[in-house]
């Protein structure tokens, strides 16, 4: 039973099935007798009261003319239950039974207050009650006027249920009268969750208890209220919304929570909840709904706290006599760029390991033989294969071993993966590090130079010594702040430049994975870059190829970058050349070239040459220094003859529009324009009377799988071949009819909430 059933359940208590006549209208009709009366003066009556007295159980009898007839609120179990624990707190209505001469037989029959009857009858039957103990009632008079159901009728219907809040406050005296929890949930046959709920509704500000007492609010939404316990600005908040259009519960979850972080943030994983609150730090749960895990509401104590793991993980590493390690939450995509990796060997299996390892694999074997030939594999044997895979693995899984002189001059990063876990990289050396032989000293060559495209210094920032001279850098930024709602006239305004690099970024790096695949086009490429050097007299700069391959470096990324599928099918492609390539020995690297087939000779050359492509979008200098205006459209338009030749689609390089990447980055002008380029203009006017965090939430969710993509990461091909109509979405082949209509279930939860079904599909029509 969850709570809002609870809450029902409890106002329905003991209320009839039917029409029920309102106080006021009761009111009315006493008004209009007592009118009646004066008009025709007649004489004020004394009323004469039904006597009460006490008649043995068993002389008492349930009457055919009580008027219900189907069960509803607390069952005759529950009921008889709260009986024997507190007795018969309302007595019964009972008319003697007459016999056909119109004597009394000394039975009484009960036309209100049958199910009172039917649970004294249960414990009876269970012996808890003797058939003869007398029960309180009050006797009406055989030749009475009132019928019998009018009797029964009156009972139920004039009835006023307990109003829910004074139900929370009731249940705040019991535990301040010290019941616990599970005594006053047993009392009145509910859960302690039920009961915790109840006493939480009750710790809400006495202000918002007061407007939802008078029904200025709904249930769900002070229930909403319950997630932050501060009641000024609970206040605060209801003050801000109470006369806006949008008081769904889920907005002022948002607004409670919106300075605070989600337990299953990556920091909130690696810190650990129980150590953030030993450190003093508080929680906020919700009740009522889930909240997956909670919300950490100090983010100053979290970020300190993960700054101070990260540094103590950083001193561990410093054990091992790394030169320097550099301490970073998160690590942008090319971090190692410039820096030797060093070939490490994989450490040897203990002997224990050894042998747990046979013991795993054998037990594998001996499972994979006895479902050999079975079309179904068990599931609990399919389970245990898993488990040997991944304990096996963690086996395999063994530690580099350095050369001592190498980790002297090499260092290791130190930061957080996506999902909270440290991961440490171990083993690069810059080139400032690298052993300068005599030769390099007399020809004038400077390692530090050699690395060049390199624009990180890392010993710059926060510089610590130790471990016997280890230094140990923080380079670790600020996450995720959120932005400030934006003044938005409704305008279309330019991208944001940053983004526009960001952007730019994610297709150069998309282009180097087309490239690399493509050996042929990166032949054509190559060739026009020098043909157009060779036969221009004019510079020929503002190309998107770097024929002298020179590694571009993204200065400007999304934090996402280094994790997406094309950085991993590149990084991929280079580790097995890396693997197959004799470098470090000129000789033996000339003769390897020599004799590589013409095929793999062209797909080394594209693996190469990818690294050079530049289709970044970067500021204009106007004083000669950098890319030119006419240079840096050049550039572009050349990354489009590549893009179109290479076939390249951002949607399948792995690129989709979210809150992180693109939609709380623009204008709100912007992301309706997205969602209706993509859902079509009725979804797109769901949304725009939305706030900016949520409008761009709900445009992610629609957004996803549309294949939308900015202008920024279109094909200019194919808005050429296709049309306008086309070239909206880009990405994905939508259906006109379907692009200018959405779905009930693609329409916001907080539109359909409470919708008659037909209402619903109206407005999605719409």
């Amino acid at each position: 039973m969850n709570f809002l059933t609870a809450v029902k359940n409890d106002r329905e208590r003991e209320r009839s099935v039917g029409l029920r006549m309102t106080g006021s209208e009761i009111g009315r009709v006493a008004s209009g007798a007592r009118r009646g009366e004066d008009l025709m003066t007649k004489p004020v009556q004394n009323i004469t009261l039904s006597p009460s007295r006490d008649i043995p159980f068993d002389k008492l009898v349930l009457s055919q003319s009580n008027v219900r007839r189907i069960k509803a609120g607390v069952s005759v179990e529950e009921l008889a239950e709260d009986i024997a624990r507190r007795g018969l707190l309302q007595s019964l209505s009972v008319r003697p039974v007459l016999a056909d001469d119109g004597t009394e037989t000394g039975k009484f029959e009960i036309p209100a207050g049958g199910r009172r009857f039917q649970a004294l009858s249960l414990l009876v039957k269970q012996k808890r009650l003797a058939k003869t103990a007398p029960i309180p009632c009050i006797v009406r008079d055989a030749a009475s006027d009132i019928l019998a159901e009018d009797d029964s009728l009156a009972e139920n219907m004039q009835r006023v249920a307990l109003h829910p809040l004074d139900q929370f406050r009731a249940f705040v005296s019991l535990r301040d009268k010290g019941q616990s929890d599970a005594e006053i949930a047993a009392a009145f046959f509910v859960t302690p969750q039920i009961v915790k709920q109840r006493l939480k509704l009750a710790s809400v500000a006495p202000a918002l208890l007061d407007i939802y007492a008078e029904d200025g609010m709904t249930l769900e939404q002070l229930m909403a209220f319950t997630v932050n316990p501060d009641h000024a600005r609970q206040v605060q908040v209801w003050d801000v919304i109470h006369s806006s259009w949008n008081k769904e519960p889920f907005q002022i979850r948002r607004m409670l929570t919106e300075t605070s972080v989600r337990a299953s943030d990556r920091r909130a994983v690696f810190v650990g909840v129980e150590d953030y609150e030993a450190a003093g730090g508080t929680m906020l749960h919700d009740l009522f709904q889930g909240d997956d895990g909670g919300w950490l509401e100090d983010p100053a104590l979290l970020d300190r706290l993960v700054t101070e793991k990260l540094q103590a993980e950083a001193e561990t590493v410093a054990v091992e006599g790394w030169k320097w390690i550099e301490v970073a939450l998160d690590l942008p995509y090319g971090y190692s760029h410039g820096l030797r990796s060093l070939s490490g060997d994989p450490a040897p299996m203990t002997d224990d390991e050894g042998a747990a390892h046979a013991k795993l694999l054998a037990e594998y074997r001996a499972l994979e033989e006895e479902c050999a030939g079975q079309d179904d594999i068990p599931e609990e044997i399919e389970a245990r294969l898993g488990v040997l895979e991944t304990e096996m693995e963690k086996i395999e899984t063994r530690p580099l071993i350095f050369d001592a002189e190498e980790i002297g001059r090499a260092g290791a990063f130190v930061t957080l993966d996506r999902y909270g876990a440290l991961a440490v990289y171990r083993g690069y050396v810059r080139p400032e590090d690298e052993p300068v032989d005599e030769t390099a000293v007399q020809d004038g060559t400077d390692f530090a130079v050699a690395g060049q495209g390199d624009d990180r210094d890392l010993t710059d920032g926060h510089v610590s010594a130790a471990h016997g001279g280890t230094v140990i850098m923080s380079g670790g930024q600020p996450i995720g702040a959120d932005l400030p709602e934006d003044e938005d006239d409704g305008s279309l305004k330019p991208l944001p430049e940053r983004l526009v690099m960001e952007l730019t970024a994610h297709r150069t790096l998309a282009l180097r994975e087309a490239i690399g695949r493509s050996p042929d086009v990166a032949l054509t490429l190559l060739l026009l870059k020098l043909v157009t050097d060779t036969f221009r007299t004019s510079s020929a700069s503002g190309s998107c190829l770097e024929a002298s391959v020179r590694h571009v470096y993204m200065s400007a990324q999304a934090p996402d970058l280094k994790d997406s599928v094309v950085a991993k099918l590149v990084d991929e492609r280079h580790a097995e050349w890396e693997a197959d390539l004799p470098l470090g020995d000129d000789a033996a690297l000339w003769d390897y070239l020599t004799v590589l087939d013409q095929g793999s000779r062209l797909a080394l050359l594209a693996h190469c040459l990818s690294f050079g492509v530049n289709a970044l979008h970067e500021k204009v200098n106007p004083y000669g220094a950098g890319i030119s205006a006419g240079g840096l459209t050049r550039r572009m338009a050349h990354s489009d003859l590549v893009a179109r030749a290479t076939g390249l689609d951002m949607v399948e390089a792995g690129w989709e529009p979210t809150v992180d990447t693109y939609l709380n980055r623009v204008p709100k002008a912007r992301i309706l324009e997205a969602v209706r380029e993509a859902k079509g203009e009725g979804t797109a006017q769901l949304l725009d009377h939305l706030k900016k965090g949520e409008m761009a939430s709900e445009a992610e969710r629609l957004l996803k799988g549309s294949g939308w993509l900015p202008e920024v990461l279109r094909r200019n091909d194919l808005a050429a071949l296709d049309g306008e109509e086309c070239a909206e979405g880009q990405g994905a082949d939508v259906d006109a009819e379907v692009a200018d209509s959405v779905s009930e279930a693609d329409l916001p939860a907080f539109l359909t909430d409470d919708l008659p079904a037909e209402s619903a599909s109206m407005l999605a029509a719409e």
